[in-house]
């Protein structure tokens, strides 16, 4: 195909498909190219054009570049330069112009040209790893959500919380990138720890907890040693060195293992986040220097709700995101 040449044909399926040929990362059409395009006249589409510049639907110093071309004059080759229009005119043109062509081009636009981009065949390679491991990450995340807002009547701030989690996350998309090279850190974390939690003073702690709160009689009920061995599980060590080395690591595990290990007739949930914030008060990393909460009540019960509903092969990630929501870059 030579430059600049744009083919349309019929598909054994009736389906029309457009070719064109791709520069700089994108498609480049001059105003007569898209006459001929949409079978319609330059004097249209350049109407065409100036209300789409003229309504900001566009940014013309974005959208516009200047080629120069030869053509033939007489006996003449005369230079001139003649602009040329981006993708996103071509297709904001496509969706304006009144035409069997402009119909064909809006059928083809919507089902052809939408899949080239999502491919991002017009990314280069390495924009396009970044892009995918960003989709995968983000469609994990929302797949989850979508898992809890199915299994869980929200109220508003729960579902606000389950927002605040990817927004209040947006830094870590970074970290998240790291993650699927397998070269995540854990940074801006505490290693001194002003206190160690034991099985007696979590079960005084929940004690409190229903004292105040109130819950019924099954509520902070132990059906087995689960509970206990939550507890001891944040402190495990190997070869004399503790497996979660901070704070906010034995913090996230704590949270995980008591939603997960279902330790009680009924409360689990609860009393997982209330001692996930216990935990963090007693090593004094709970609030800010400006005494604000390093984690909002909200993204506490998206997370407790994320970690409920999430499978078991997904919890290093979970974890991951835990640390990452109350370390010190919050």
């Amino acid at each position: 195909m030579e430059e600049g040449q744009i083919i349309i044909y019929q598909t054994e399926s009736g389906n029309t498909s457009i070719e064109v040929t791709i520069d700089q990362d994108t498609v480049w059409l001059s105003q007569q190219q898209m006459a001929d395009l949409f079978e319609s006249t330059r004097q249209n589409i350049s109407l065409h054009i100036n209300n789409i510049y003229k309504e900001k639907e566009l940014d013309k110093m974005a959208t516009v570049k200047e080629s120069l071309t030869v053509q033939n004059e007489g006996k003449r080759a005369v230079k001139r330069k003649i602009e040329q229009y981006s993708l996103d005119v071509i297709i904001s043109v496509g969706y304006r112009v009144k035409s069997k062509r402009g119909t064909q081009f809006r059928i083809w636009a919507n089902k052809i040209l939408k899949d080239y981009l999502m491919r991002g065949y017009a990314l280069n390679e390495q924009r396009l790893k970044k892009q995918n491991q960003y989709l995968s990450t983000l469609k994990h995340t929302i797949q989850l959500i979508g898992k809890v807002a199915e299994t869980h009547n929200l109220s508003s701030d729960e579902s606000t919380g389950l927002l605040k989690v990817i927004t209040d996350y947006s830094y870590a998309l970074d970290i998240l990138d790291k993650y699927d090279h397998r070269n995540l850190t854990i940074e801006k974390t505490h290693a001194e720890q002003t206190f160690i939690a034991t099985y007696e003073e979590a079960l005084n702690a929940i004690t409190m907890l229903k004292n105040k709160f109130g819950g019924s009689i099954l509520f902070a009920n132990e059906k087995d040693e689960s509970f206990r061995s939550s507890i001891a599980a944040i402190y495990q060590s190997f070869d004399g060195q503790e497996l979660y080395t901070s704070v906010e690591e034995k913090a996230a595990h704590l949270l995980y293992f008591v939603v997960k290990n279902h330790s009680f007739s009924d409360g689990n949930k609860r009393i997982a986040a209330f001692l996930f914030v216990w935990f963090m008060e007693k090593n004094q990393i709970l609030y800010r220097e400006d005494g604000s909460k390093r984690i909002a009540d909200n993204a506490l019960v998206a997370l407790t709700l994320m970690i409920a509903e999430s499978d078991p092969s997904e919890k290093d990630i979970i974890v991951q995101v835990v640390v990452n929501l109350i370390n010190d870059y919050n």
